[in-house]
């Protein structure tokens, strides 16, 4: 009898092969929600959600202390240095809070997003006052 079940979807090429007899680590369940997406968006905003998905599903699954510890401590290099070298550590944090900004950005009340555009902003400012070119 032929095999009729659906073909195997290989493993990621970063997955590591669980050791025989031990459990699989247990990771923290996503946040109950009615949708993933935007309800109704299409072109770059649907595109940018679902490649974002992956992303936000893996930080997600971080140690909640990993991603704030290491924003503050580039942001505190960015702070501390203050020639192109603390430009280049602020340029990950204004990437990653702009990024937030974006995705979240239709579900936000205008107070939201004022203070959203402010820290991008600001965070703008320190990188080019970093460079020299402000």
């Amino acid at each position: 009898m032929a095999d009729t079940s659906k073909p195997r979807r290989p493993a990621h090429p970063l997955a590591r092969p669980q050791a025989p007899g031990r459990k699989p680590a247990a990771k923290r369940p996503l946040p109950p929600g009615e949708q993933f997406f935007t309800p109704g968006s299409t072109g770059f905003r649907r595109t940018a959600e679902q490649r974002s998905a992956a992303v936000l599903v893996f930080l997600y699954q971080l140690p909640r202390w990993l991603v704030p510890v290491v924003l503050v401590a580039l942001l505190l290099v960015g702070f501390a240095v203050a020639d192109w070298r603390g430009g280049l550590a602020v340029l990950p944090v204004l990437g990653f809070v702009l990024w937030l900004a974006y995705m979240s950005w239709p579900s936000l009340r205008p107070g939201a997003r004022v203070l959203r555009v402010a820290l991008a902003t600001f965070l703008l400012l320190v990188a080019l006052t970093r460079f020299g070119l402000f």
